[in-house]
């Protein structure tokens, strides 16, 4: 089986200097290589070709033979790495916490393993009669929630 620090090794080389960040590598049984890459302002197919061709030209088939995917992290898919939270600052994300509680909200600031995401929520206020519609503010640990992800709308 193809070793994944090796892979990783190839793909960070091929990202220095690049705006591009590493969000997963996949290695099956069978020698199935799964490659996902991500940039603040999508993923261009072209610079999946070169990294799938660095990639290629760093292994060898005649050592193992390997089937390879180069692609992006799927947009509706959970995030996996501390950039894809950067990236989605100011955008609207579904969280489900550890309790299995969802919040959906805008993903308001990110801080090292934290993250605060504001949701809309009915408060009620002393004094008032009806409850009002404000911002509440949830923070989280990404290593304590089951998973993030970018709420996609298609108003």
């Amino acid at each position: 089986m193809i070793d994944k620090k090796v892979v990783n090794n190839v793909v960070d080389e091929w990202l220095q200097d690049k705006e591009y960040f590493l969000v997963d590598i996949e290695i099956s049984q069978d020698n199935k290589i799964v490659v996902e890459i991500d940039h603040a302002d999508g993923v261009w197919i072209e610079d999946c070709v070169e990294l799938s061709r660095f990639i290629e030209d760093h292994l060898s088939r005649d050592e193992e033979d390997y089937e390879l995917e180069v692609g992006s992290a799927g947009l509706g898919q959970p995030f996996k790495v501390p950039q894809q939270y950067e990236s989605f600052v100011g955008k609207d994300v579904e969280v489900l916490a550890a309790d299995g509680k969802k919040y959906c909200g805008l993903l308001k600031s990110v801080d090292g393993n934290d993250f605060i995401v504001t949701t809309k929520e009915k408060v009620k206020i002393e004094g008032k009669k009806r409850p009002q519609i404000m911002d509440v503010d949830h923070s989280f640990k990404m290593d304590e929630v089951k998973y993030t992800k970018y709420l996609i709308s298609f108003k």
